[in-house]
Formats: C-alpha cells, sequence, structure tokens
C-alpha cells in the first residue's frame, strides 16, 4: 500500500528511537498515522511541525498497518508565526480537533480545503488575528460532521433580523424579541458569526468559542465520552487572558 499526496500536520509526538508518529490530514485520504524515521532529529525538526503543508509519502505491506512517512515541506506555518502566540494557538486548536473529530481514513475533502485556507490566511497575514474566521471554520467543522448550526432565522418568531442569542439545545439562532425570558439559559451569538467582514473583539471570541464549544463537546467528542481537545482549551485559557480587567478586578491591583 502506498500513497502520495498533500497533507497538512495534525499531531506529532517521539516514538522510538528518534522517529516520530506523525498525524496527517489529506484530501483524499483524510486523518492518516505514520512514522516518520528519524522525525524526531533536529534536521527533520522544522518539517514535522503542527499546521505545516507538506508532499507526503505514506507506506505499509496492508491498508491497516502503521506507515512510513516521507515529506518534502510545502508550505511551513508555524515558522511564520513564532512570535504570534495567539496565532499559533489557533494553528494548534484548528489541528487537535480534526485530528480528533474525524474518523482514521475517512476522506473529508471540503474540510480539508476549508482548513488549508484558514492556515493560510493565519501564516500569511497574521495581523490583527483572524479569529472570526477562526470561529467560521469551527462553526463550517460543525457542519461537515453533520452538525450545523442554524443562523439563517429565529426560531421562534422566524425573523432575520436581531438574532443575538442560540438555543443551546437545538443550535438554532434566536432574537432579541423570540428569546423572552428564556435569554439566560440562551449563548451568545457574535455578530462576527454570520458576517464575514468582522472579527470582532475579544470579548465577541469568548462568546464565539463558548458557542462552538458547547457544540462541539455536546455533538462531537461528548458522544465519545471524550472532552475537548487540550490545544483547544488553551486557546480558549489565551482568549480569556485578553479580556480587560472588570472594574472589581482594576480596584484591587490598586
Amino acid at each position: 500500500m502506498e500513497w502520495e499526496a498533500a497533507a497538512l500536520v495534525l499531531s506529532v509526538r517521539p516514538y522510538g528511537e528518534g522517529s516520530a508518529l506523525v498525524h496527517l490530514f489529506s484530501e483524499e485520504h483524510g486523518v492518516s498515522h505514520g512514522m516518520a524515521r528519524g522525525g524526531a532529529s533536529r534536521r527533520q525538526a522544522s518539517l514535522w511541525q503542527t499546521g505545516n503543508l507538506v508532499m507526503a509519502r505514506w507506506r505499509a505491506r496492508l491498508a491497516d498497518q502503521l506507515g512510513t512517512l516521507t515529506a518534502e515541506p510545502v508550505q511551513c506555518v508555524a515558522g511564520r508565526i513564532l512570535d504570534a502566540p495567539l496565532q499559533l494557538e489557533m494553528v494548534s486548536s484548528a489541528c487537535a480537533l480534526v485530528d480528533g473529530a474525524l474518523p482514521q481514513g475517512e476522506p473529508h475533502p471540503e474540510l480539508f480545503m476549508r482548513l488549508v485556507r484558514l492556515l493560510t490566511l493565519i501564516s500569511v497575514a497574521p495581523e490583527p488575528a483572524p479569529m472570526g474566521a477562526y470561529l467560521r471554520w469551527e462553526a463550517q467543522l460543525l457542519a461537515g460532521l453533520g452538525y450545523g448550526l442554524d443562523l439563517s432565522e429565529c426560531a421562534v418568531t422566524g425573523t432575520q433580523e436581531d438574532l443575538i442569542y442560540v438555543s443551546p439545545r437545538s443550535g438554532r439562532a434566536v432574537s432579541r424579541e423570540g428569546a423572552g425570558e428564556w435569554r439566560d439559559r440562551l449563548l451568545p451569538l457574535p455578530a462576527l458569526m454570520t458576517d464575514e467582514t468582522q472579527d470582532g473583539t475579544p470579548e465577541d471570541w469568548k462568546d464565539g468559542l463558548a458557542l462552538t464549544g458547547h457544540f462541539l463537546s455536546r455533538w462531537v467528542f461528548g458522544v465519545r465520552h471524550q472532552p475537548l481537545p487540550a490545544a483547544r482549551e488553551r486557546l480558549v485559557e489565551y482568549v480569556q487572558r485578553l479580556q480587560p480587567a472588570s472594574g472589581a478586578d482594576a480596584e484591587s491591583d490598586q
């Protein structure tokens, strides 16, 4: 068994004497696992970085065996954003979500191309951080897995105006008027989730991460009795640290 394809590096960890266990994501082969001999060496360290796009060659005697990997670099995402910690967290989170959410060997060509576009955007134009694009990508990931959010109209009134909440049960948008006395039980819907021209503020990012995280946890990882990936949680923690201090916190710091 052998294939060659452009692939994204999702994760890397040491394997045996100087080798690395690499998880890749390609258009035709989905998520694939392989061993890169010498992958943990200094010479190959820059190649096997999370988020990098490589031309990979996978070989194994049988399709269900752990294959061996070699690769050449195509686009080195991580190297371009070493001094941009938020962008690094975004790349790590996106790759970890795909690595954990998709079954091995199942093609998802549209999700592959969307992830390539997201990582390219982050690496080519990292400032300001394209968190709006990242959050919309998480919603696209949910849709690609069959759990799309319906943010087109209010689930209660049918209006398409003033949609500021989402039902945590159905994933459908709710307007200010439609929320009524249930507003405290609904999830905030930041405008950047439906407006591609917006990247929002750290407060919007926090609300967006809470929104998509709720459904990723409930519909994707929860059914497997797994928590959200640690990289996704680190992104949430980083964004929370960007929040301006409240009045009480500011007074306590003085």
